[in-house]
């Protein structure tokens, strides 16, 4: 069992309590033991102590979608060198999607997710299993044993779920199971051969867009097919203002919809595509301004439920290719936290306790999972950071084996010094 630990006058805050204030938390046994202005532990001979004076400490952070691309892409990320990678970023606990080669779509390939993440010891990886067998959107996989083996909830992430029947049918299945269907919102006629957003900057490029109704006739699509069935669908990576106040729509009438947005959704606009940067491609892809400032506001007023990365780490290689032809997404895990201070605390538009609501109190409680809370008695996964402290965005030090993200020499605000899972220190700041 871990030693007893003391984080030591840092500014606790976790929204779950209502808790912002400065003090102390003690962690016992892999526990929450007790927090307040001054906790005396001095009786303790296992203890140790660490000063998070002008530190941050909350709850650890919880990102419900990334690609560790294990089993069948080791070469461009495993599952401990993304645990790894998340524990850096401040992440105590990630989640797995299921395109990888094979599919996670059965008992045994969640089973070997979670023995993986078992060995490497750093970031806890909860398995999303897939919607259909092989991802091919033809027939649902086997949802009962995959949420037995240790799933938290399905996805044919990378590839939308065309067939509404079969919609339909995840929804009242995964009900059953009460896992959410994660939902990758995008008509495939309409994004067919799109490289980027549709608008002016794609013309001037000659790149063939994507409009945003392709995200958006999905998303309003499984929101009526969760009214229909009841079902919790959990909208990925939403990236429209028109997406926005359908989401709204949805949850005032009452229906179990969730919705997610990722840092670079919140923080870039298509301009970055500018000389054709593979590294700022993406799906869905980078929007315009209006859009980006849509997205914000529905992170500040809760209609977008959680920040998640989307982490999807390429072979440089793959990268280095005409747009067109590169492959879609950016790392996110190791940049995350600055990304969002720098972009939305910084700014004003949202303050640090409603950053931590979205980065781990709100993924946790969106997908059932343990955690979300510094209450006494849950398990001690803790992150400590500092909002304030300034570096420049260093691809060649990330613990991912992916280098492709489009804020690379970027100075950021915000910092994790320690990441701690089950009461054991995880990650400590390199200078």
């Amino acid at each position: 069992m871990s030693r007893a630990l003391l984080l030591r006058g840092g500014r606790v805050i976790d929204p779950s309590q209502r808790m912002d204030d400065v003090g102390d938390l003690l962690i016992v046994d892999g526990k929450i033991e007790s927090s307040g202005s001054r906790v005396d532990a001095a009786s303790r001979d296992d203890l140790e102590t660490i000063d998070c004076a002008g530190l941050i400490v909350s709850r650890g952070f919880v990102d419900v979608h990334c690609h560790l691309r294990e089993p069948g892409r080791e070469d461009v990320e495993t599952i401990a060198t993304g645990a790894r990678a998340a524990a850096a970023g401040g992440f105590t606990a990630v989640c797995a999607m299921p395109n990888t080669d094979p599919v996670t779509d059965n008992q045994a390939a969640v089973g070997f997710i979670i023995r993986q993440a078992a060995i490497a010891g750093a970031a806890r990886v909860y398995p999303i299993g897939a919607i259909s067998v092989g991802q091919k959107g033809e027939s649902l996989a086997e949802f009962g044993e995959m949420v037995g083996a240790g799933a938290v909830a399905v996805s044919d992430d990378g590839r939308p779920v065309a067939s509404a029947h079969l919609m339909r049918t995840a929804l009242e299945y995964a009900r059953s199971f009460g896992i959410a269907v994660a939902d990758h919102c995008e008509e495939p006629t309409l994004a067919r051969g799109g490289a980027m957003n549709e608008g002016v900057v794609s013309a001037r490029l000659g790149l063939k867009g994507v409009p945003n109704e392709a995200e958006e006739i999905m998303a309003i699509r499984d929101i009526l097919l969760a009214r229909r069935t009841g079902g919790h669908v959990h909208l990925c990576h939403m990236s429209t203002h028109g997406s926005t106040e359908l989401i709204r729509w949805g949850k005032e009438r009452g229906i179990n919809v969730t919705a997610e947005a990722c840092p670079h959704h919140l923080s870039l606009t298509e301009d970055a595509v500018e000389g054709y940067n593979t590294n700022a491609k993406m799906n869905p892809p980078l929007r315009t301004a209006a859009d980006v400032e849509a997205i914000q506001q529905a992170v500040r007023d809760g209609t977008i439920d959680v920040i998640a990365t989307d982490h999807a780490p390429h072979h440089y290689d793959e990268k280095e290719r005409e747009f067109a032809d590169a492959p879609n997404g950016i790392v996110g895990l190791e940049t995350a936290l600055a990304v969002n201070i720098t972009w939305l605390v910084a700014p004003g538009i949202i303050d640090v306790a409603t950053l931590i609501e979205r980065m781990s109190c709100a993924p946790a409680r969106v997908f059932g999972l343990a955690g979300g809370t510094l209450r006494k008695g849950t398990p001690a996964d803790v992150t400590v950071f500092d909002p304030r402290a300034e570096w420049t965005v260093d691809p060649s030090r990330f613990r991912s084996k992916g280098r492709n993200t489009p804020y690379a020499g970027k100075l950021l605000r915000g910092r994790v010094h320690y990441t701690i899972v089950d009461g054991r220190v995880i990650h400590r700041v390199r200078e």
